[in-house]
């Protein structure tokens, strides 16, 4: 887990994918918009909304130390809520060559892989994936409790890792 001397000295960009009208999918963006309240501005750390404008976005991480990124995902066969910190080796296996993406669709697999091919040497090593387990992505506006406090656990373990 990053340090507050970590935060300090490193630039780290914090990810929050998904669909906020596709029920529990909005929990990545539901993480940070409420670390953007909690946090507030905190220096050497950008928080970006990935729902919409992605590929936008990976043009603004260059310059960063550190990538934590933040998703749902469906069919785990866990309970709504779960969340999952994935290691390094698990992190690097996903990252393609050339993958196939629709523009209001993207993966978090896929922005690493995206973003690793557009900052050549200057990707950062430093990679973080949080995931919440969900069970739908039907068009709803709104999350179920379950989701929400899964999303809670992930701002608390960011809150504390990149206060100053």
């Amino acid at each position: 887990m990053t340090s507050a001397n970590d935060t300090m000295t490193k630039k780290i960009a914090v990810l929050g994918f998904g669909n906020p009208v596709r029920a529990d999918d909005g929990v990545g963006i539901y993480v940070i918009e409420e670390l953007k309240k909690k946090l507030g501005e905190v220096e050497n750390v950008s928080i970006f909304d990935m729902g919409t404008s992605a590929f936008e976005v990976l043009f603004q991480l260059k310059g960063h130390d550190k990538i934590i990124l933040v998703d749902a995902v469906i069919n785990t066969g866990e309970a709504v809520g779960t969340t999952y910190k994935l290691p390094a080796s698990e992190i690097e296996a996903e990252i393609e060559d050339d993958p196939l993406v629709f523009l209001h669709s993207l993966k978090w697999s896929q922005a690493l892989s995206y973003a690793k091919k557009m900052l050549g040497d200057e990707y950062p090593e430093d990679i973080e994936v949080y995931l919440i387990a969900i069970d739908s992505t039907a068009f709803n506006v709104g999350m179920t409790e379950e989701a929400k406090v899964g999303g809670d656990k992930v701002v608390d373990i960011l809150q504390q890792a990149l206060k100053p």
